[in-house]
């Protein structure tokens, strides 16, 4: 099966590769914006391998309900943060539909309702508002003009989903 573990600056190949698979050209980003996001918050940053080596990867950091991180911009960590944003969570080809993105999103749920988080906020982008609905996010529409701006950053049709935490 697989297991989780917190990512390692060694992964970033990994995920490099695994975001390659995933995301249309204009979603890709580069490698010195996923190592500073990793060096901003690395205890919110997990990988989930299998026999082969990593196969899924989540990177998050504490945000504040209604902020957005533009596409390519490094995580400004919140001093109070009352939502954990999910930025990232990408499957590698090879195990896909085998269950790693949703147990490793659950994971990173756990984690953030473990450290006291009210939300988890996320944009949601190329169609996979229905994945994220199954984990229980809703829509959420109450962004300022700022992070309007901010979301219109990623291919569209982006949302701005929410999920209240226990």
């Amino acid at each position: 099966m697989f297991q989780f573990r917190l990512m390692q600056e060694s992964d970033i190949p990994c995920l490099l590769f695994i975001q390659s698979e995933c995301y249309a050209a204009e979603m890709v980003e580069d490698e010195a914006t996923i190592r500073a996001r990793f060096c901003a918050a690395p205890a919110f940053a997990w990988v989930a391998e299998d026999a082969a080596g990593v196969c899924a990867y989540f990177v998050g950091y504490p945000s504040e309900l209604g902020k957005v991180t533009p596409l390519g911009s490094v995580f400004s960590v919140s001093p109070a943060p009352t939502s954990m944003y999910f930025h990232d969570l990408a499957v590698a080809r090879r195990t896909a539909g085998k269950g790693v993105g949703s147990a490793l999103a659950r994971f990173a749920l756990e984690a953030a309702a473990l450290r006291g988080f009210r939300h988890s906020s996320l944009v949601s982008v190329q169609g996979s508002a229905v994945f994220w609905r199954a984990l229980g996010y809703e829509d959420w529409h109450g962004l300022d003009a700022a992070q309007t701006g901010n979301l219109a950053t990623y291919a569209q049709p982006a949302r701005y989903m929410v999920k209240a935490l226990n």
